[in-house]
């Protein structure tokens, strides 16, 4: 395997193909790894800063993430908190854009920024160097100066152990990988989850199936909109949606989620039948927590992610088996990671909010290289 010394301009034109061995350019500053909402919005204030760097994404395109969730998806979020730095949300500020208009407005902005894309290049190490970071690809190890990990926090569906006892006739998916009802067979349908993914996931099976969401912790319902203004327009004026996790207010609600635009109520009204947490499973049948149970012929599991940094081997990086760091700033310097959930404040890891740690880290970045610059040479460097 070779190290290359990667480099690409703002300017250029993204690619799609990564470059071999014998022909990859060299230096890099700044090595963004993954091309999502975090990875093009830090790109966005690096570009402007005329750093060199590239952001690497392990798929063939922008926005995985986005274009990996189930067709019929909606934001919670209006258009008018959808933007990502320097470009509006296209369409109609108070509406609610689908999951193919976030797809195609990572695409245009990728392109209108001219952002430096290295694609179908999974990255499978980060360690150090002397210098600075070696990011292992499958084909050549790039370094560079400084890191920024911006993977976001779902990485590995989870699904309860005890999934492995279902009949293996009963259909089962994660909901990564639901894409529309059609793909799942015809019957009774368990949705488990009580987020928001499951409360949206169960209402448009219920148009066709009979389906029961089992919702492990009730969570707090918010409209979507109060008195005809969007939520998040009352988060922002109120100044609720920049409570920072270190405030009293934030460390409470960092471990509160809460449903947005929809309720049990709602559901029911669609002919869901809502039950407690499911706790088991035997053959076709589920049992809840108030010892009911089910006969289903296929599954949902809306069972959220774990986060999965194993590819990561920096010392100093975590504690207690967990990364540490203030507002996406390590303690190793020149790595950083943006897109976390409550990173700073609830906004960290929504598409229309993430711009503002991504500008935080981009001024880190900047005040890192130039602490670089001012260190003395060694003699005869």
């Amino acid at each position: 395997m070779s190290v290359a010394k990667y480099e690409e301009h703002p300017e250029q034109e993204t690619s799609e193909a990564p470059p071999g061995p014998a022909d990859a350019p060299e230096g890099v500053e700044i090595a963004v790894i993954g091309a999502g909402q975090a990875g093009l919005s830090i790109g966005y204030f690096l570009a402007r800063q005329g750093r060199r760097f590239v952001i690497i994404e392990e798929s063939d395109a922008v926005g995985s993430a986005w274009r990996n969730r189930w067709e019929s998806l909606v934001l919670f979020t209006s258009r008018e908190y959808d933007a990502l730095p320097g470009m509006p949300f296209p369409g109609d500020p108070g509406g609610y854009p689908t999951r193919a208009e976030v797809v195609a407005y990572l695409d245009q902005y990728a392109a209108t920024h001219k952002l430096p894309l290295r694609l179908n290049s999974p990255v499978r190490s980060l360690t150090r160097s002397e210098s600075g970071f070696l990011i292992g690809l499958d084909e050549v190890t790039i370094e560079a100066d400084q890191v920024v990990v911006a993977t976001g926090p779902f990485h590995t569906p989870t699904m309860p152990s005890w999934a492995g006892q279902l009949d293996p006739g009963v259909f089962q998916a994660h909901s990564a990988s639901y894409s529309r009802p059609g793909d799942v067979p015809p019957g009774r349908v368990l949705v488990v989850g009580g987020g928001n993914t499951g409360f949206q996931i169960a209402k448009e099976l219920s148009t066709s199936r009979s389906v029961h969401l089992a919702i492990g912790s009730r969570q707090t319902p918010l409209p979507q909109r109060i008195l005809g203004r969007d939520l998040f327009w009352w988060l922002t004026k109120t100044g609720l949606i920049n409570k920072t996790v270190d405030s009293r207010l934030g460390s409470r609600l960092q471990h509160r989620d809460t449903l947005i635009g929809s309720s049990p109520r709602q559901l029911t009204r669609s002919g869901v039948v809502v039950r407690p947490r499911a706790v088991g499973a035997a053959g076709r049948t589920v049992t809840f927590a108030d010892s009911s149970d089910v006969t289903v012929d296929a599954v949902i599991w809306a069972t959220g992610y774990r986060p999965d940094h194993t590819w990561i081997d920096v010392p100093g990086l975590t504690r207690d088996g967990r990364i540490t760091h203030r507002r996406g700033v390590t303690d190793v310097p020149g790595l950083y990671f943006l897109g976390l959930s409550w990173q700073h404040t609830r906004g960290s890891a929504l598409l229309g909010f993430v711009k503002d740690d991504a500008e935080f880290i981009a001024d880190q970045i900047a005040a890192h290289a130039d602490a670089r610059a001012r260190r003395p040479q060694p003699a005869g460097a």
